[in-house]
């Protein structure tokens, strides 16, 4: 294999992402290890814990290769919308020979079969599908049931009920609906993704996140690399009074446009709001065992930004680019196999932009929003049109 990349937060990076890329490089024998990582906002619809140079200049130091941002419209996104935007740039990079991801449990064609079965919608599995959302539960396992309804095979609801598993289907059901050649490699992950409990070595980042929000930054010493823990800051809890102005100037209508804001969902929202000014308290008053915390945080930060549910679809089937946020300077070179092969633009220097048009351009002016808001935040004053080369 020449090129493996693989799809990450790095929220913050710590040892089990290192010996993710170990694995790509020594047990899959991947020539260069590419990262499509998220900007400065997450998938749980949260700020990250360190912008987006800071932790592509950290992947570089631990052994990738190339750090491309994965664009904020889908960087923020549900799972099905971040996997799909992935495998898009990835495919359309031209030179992506596999795709390793982390997983709870399963092999690659436990995922495949699941996947293809899913995207089997006949009639009856339509008609089957809606009543099972009438019952209430999420779409993911509405489709788990009618799978297992209609086929009767012994499918694992691990599959759909366990974070990077979701990721990992919605991935493979990405490569197959575009027909993508990219092979791909799950990795089991070591311990819990959600636990808090803090442990030296390899422990989760929701543990590590969580100490980071604590203050607590020097029991973190023996549970990240040296070169992330040097790098760690305090929490940047100005994020609540921002996101909070954008929900008060927000109208219902605003809110009703974004994905997943659905069912009245925003009129639960502006009600609670003026009560609520703090984002957690929010998010708990919302949720419910159908609305989760990571769903209601996520329509948040897409409202801070201005991210609607048409936009997001116009991305999705649209060719963006491929924002090249950090370079090893012993492998430069990945910039050109990338620039050959690819049919988007390979973005190194803000003069890379003018090839941008329409929607694509519309997407970049997105990620240099969400960066301006990220430096008010944290105080920064981080430039959105550079490279790093490490």
């Amino acid at each position: 294999m020449k090129i493996c990349a693989t799809v990450a937060e790095y929220n913050p990076f710590h040892l089990g992402h290192l010996k993710h890329i170990d694995y790509m490089k020594n047990e899959l024998g991947a020539e260069r290890v590419v990262v499509l990582m998220s900007g400065n906002f997450t998938q749980r619809g949260e700020p990250a814990v360190l912008n987006k140079f800071t932790r592509a200049k950290q992947a570089i130091i631990a052994g990738a290769d190339a750090v491309i941002e994965l664009p904020t419209v889908f960087a923020t996104a549900n799972a099905e919308t971040f996997a799909t935007g992935a495998i898009n740039l990835l495919d359309d990079l031209g030179a992506v020979d596999g795709l390793c991801f982390g997983v709870e449990s399963g092999i690659k064609e436990n995922f495949f079969a699941l996947a293809s079965a899913m995207l089997d919608e006949t009639k009856e599995f339509k008609k089957i599908l809606k009543s099972h959302l009438e019952e209430g539960v999420s779409l993911a396992k509405a489709k788990f049931m009618t799978v297992k309804e209609l086929k009767g095979e012994e499918f694992s609801e691990e599959l759909i009920s366990l974070p990077n598993n979701i990721l990992g289907l919605e991935y493979s059901k990405a490569i197959l609906k575009r027909n993508s050649g990219i092979q791909t490699y799950p990795m089991l992950r070591d311990g819990d993704h959600n636990s808090l409990i803090l442990k030296k070595g390899i422990t989760s980042a929701t543990s590590i996140r969580q100490k980071i929000r604590e203050g607590k930054l020097k029991k973190l010493k023996k549970s990240l690399p040296p070169y992330v823990y040097q790098d760690l800051k305090p929490y940047p809890f100005a994020f609540d009074k921002i996101t909070t102005a954008a929900l008060l100037t927000a109208t219902k209508e605003d809110l009703a446009k974004i994905s997943d804001c659905t069912e009245g969902l925003e009129n639960r929202i502006k009600a609670l709001v003026k009560d609520n000014k703090h984002i957690d308290a929010l998010v708990d008053k919302i949720s419910t065992k159908r609305y989760t915390a990571a769903r209601i945080r996520r329509i948040l930060v897409a409202n801070l930004l201005g991210i609607t549910k048409d936009f997001t679809d116009e991305c999705l089937n649209s060719r963006l680019y491929a924002k090249m946020l950090a370079v090893n300077s012993d492998n430069k070179d990945i910039i050109s196999i990338l620039a050959e092969n690819s049919r988007i633009p390979v973005i190194t220097r803000k003069s890379d932009t003018q090839e941008l048009k329409k929607t694509a351009l519309k997407s970049y002016e997105l990620d240099v929003l969400a960066n301006d808001i990220y430096n008010l935040a944290t105080d920064e004053n981080v430039n959105e049109n550079q490279m790093l080369i490490i």
